[in-house]
């Protein structure tokens, strides 16, 4: 009956649970807070985070922090302190503008330049000229008309990017030095420290130039005029979560009634080469 009573006794008997060892495991929501610390603040060693950690009355271990980081992959402070130029360029969009100029071609061959500049935070485009000959002069005097556009919209740029053209002289510099703006040249041959000016270019053939016959000067400045409007107060970006530069983003229709019933008129720029879309009053 040996059988029997060890049958007894494992039924009566306390269930017996194996102690875990070593310290309990990280909460889930406070491994995502180091690791949102960590890639939010690339400067930031595990000492830093733990530091902070302590500052919210998270109170965990500093070699926690550091096997959180070790399992995640992420390399210590000093490796991840290197700044990108498009980290740069977003973290200093609000204080950035862009200038360059592009050309193109007439109908009876002349070679048109235009001088346009983009604001990095709101991709507000300013065409502001268009000329066969660009001279210094010129240039300088497209200079004072950008300060009085940026006084005129309480502008806070600070720096300004261009290329290193012979257009710009250094008169050009001391006038936007003057106004409070530093020029940062791009260097040789490197289109990608001015993209966001490049990506506008080639919108601007894309979507107008190159759907265009341009007769003359006059009529270059007008489609221009055309597409700067267009360009800043209803084409959407991407940038922008489809908000265009000088209009806010529309609000969604929710009432099903309104989808369903949707009257939407077309408005035509420059005879049909440029669309606008908007609701019916």
């Amino acid at each position: 009956m040996r059988w029997h009573r060890n049958l007894l006794k494992r039924r009566h008997a306390a269930p017996c649970v194996p102690k875990r060892r070593g310290r309990p495991p990280t909460v889930r929501s406070v491994r995502a807070l180091v690791l949102r610390l960590a890639h939010e603040n690339s400067s930031w060693g595990y000492r830093r985070i733990h530091g902070e950690l302590a500052a919210l009355g998270i109170k965990v271990a500093a070699s926690t922090v550091w096997e959180i980081l070790r399992e995640h992959g992420i390399p210590p402070a000093p490796e991840r302190q290197s700044t990108t130029w498009a980290a740069f360029l977003r973290s200093q969009a609000d204080a950035l503008l862009a200038c360059d100029f592009f050309e193109t071609l007439t109908l009876t061959g002349v070679r048109l330049y235009v001088f346009a500049v983009i604001e990095h935070s709101t991709r507000r485009i300013r065409i502001l000229g268009a000329t066969a000959h660009p001279t210094a002069e010129w240039t300088v005097q497209l200079g004072r008309n950008l300060i009085m556009d940026l006084q005129d919209a309480s502008s806070q740029a600070c720096f300004l990017i261009r290329d290193r053209d012979s257009r710009f002289t250094q008169a050009f510099d001391a006038l936007l030095s003057d106004a409070g703006l530093t020029v940062v040249t791009t260097g040789i041959q490197i289109p990608r420290m001015n993209s966001l000016m490049e990506r506008w270019i080639q919108t601007c053939r894309c979507e107008l130039l190159d759907r265009t016959l341009i007769w003359n000067q006059s009529h270059l400045l007008h489609a221009l005029r055309e597409f700067e409007t267009f360009y800043n107060e209803h084409r959407p970006h991407r940038a922008l979560k489809q908000a265009a530069p000088l209009r806010p983003q529309a609000e969604p229709i929710n009432v099903p009634a309104q989808v369903r019933h949707l009257e939407v008129r077309r408005r035509d720029r420059l005879g049909g080469t440029l669309h606008e879309y908007q609701h019916a009053s």
